[in-house]
């Protein structure tokens, strides 16, 4: 495999919790790699550590051991400063409420962090028009929060995880409060939005139909990943 294509690459990644009386291993020894526009989805029980694996990946939570390496970063030794320039120019996320800022329009939250990383206020604007026009929101810029539905709330979510042309996008259980049909729609959405911009995509779920578009597919079980049939 050549290396310049390895968007992410883990190696015996732990993660143990420790309480007055025990301790508890989330993950262990968890290796994985991906390369430039791969799409993964991983499945698992809840508490498996699915999520806490995509917070290690985006440097909001630390490791126990192991190494974490995305572009060729390596996360796990990264002070919080730098962290925080990662996770604003490489990094694209995706959770399962839509954390948008209720007083800003659709266009402004998706313009916002473009316009905080130093893009210019035009481009950074062109950019937020384009992206909500490809998740569907053309006739939707101007309202807030509060005036869309839950799915086009999450598709504004989308276009702002993609403003600021990440290499990676992570997503943990971006259509879990959605109903079925919006969870379709979000979930092709994101697939096909990865594609067309050859985006690395991770993708954390519940939703056994949206697992199935994945180019790879894990399941976490014992603290290990397990690679599926798609």
């Amino acid at each position: 495999m050549n290396n310049q294509n390895i968007i992410l690459s883990i190696k015996d990644l732990e993660k143990t919790y420790k309480t007055s009386s025990e301790e508890l291993a989330i993950l262990k020894k968890l290796n994985m790699e991906l390369k430039q526009g791969q799409t993964c989805v991983i499945v698992g029980k809840s508490g498996s550590g699915k999520s806490t694996l995509l917070n290690i990946i985006g440097g909001l939570d630390k490791a126990t051991g192991g190494t974490v390496c995305v572009g060729g970063m390596n996360v796990s030794s990264m002070p919080e400063k730098q962290l925080v320039k990662f996770r604003r120019e490489f990094l694209g996320m995706i959770f399962q409420f839509h954390y948008l800022l209720k007083d800003f329009t659709a266009l402004e939250n998706v313009f916002l962090p473009a316009f905080m990383a130093g893009v210019s206020k035009k481009h950074a604007m062109e950019k937020a028009e384009e992206l909500l026009c490809a998740v569907g929101l053309k006739e939707r810029m101007s309202h807030l929060p509060s005036e869309l539905s839950g799915g086009e709330r999450q598709r504004v979510s989308v276009a702002r995880s993609l403003v600021n042309n990440p290499e990676l996008i992570l997503a943990d259980e971006p259509t879990g409060n959605l109903d079925p049909a919006n969870a379709e729609a979000v979930g092709n959405l994101l697939f096909s939005l990865s594609e067309k911009y050859g985006k690395t995509l991770i993708l954390v779920t519940h939703d056994m139909n949206l697992s199935s578009k994945g180019q790879i597919k894990y399941s976490i079980e014992n603290g290990q990943l397990q690679e599926l049939e798609i």
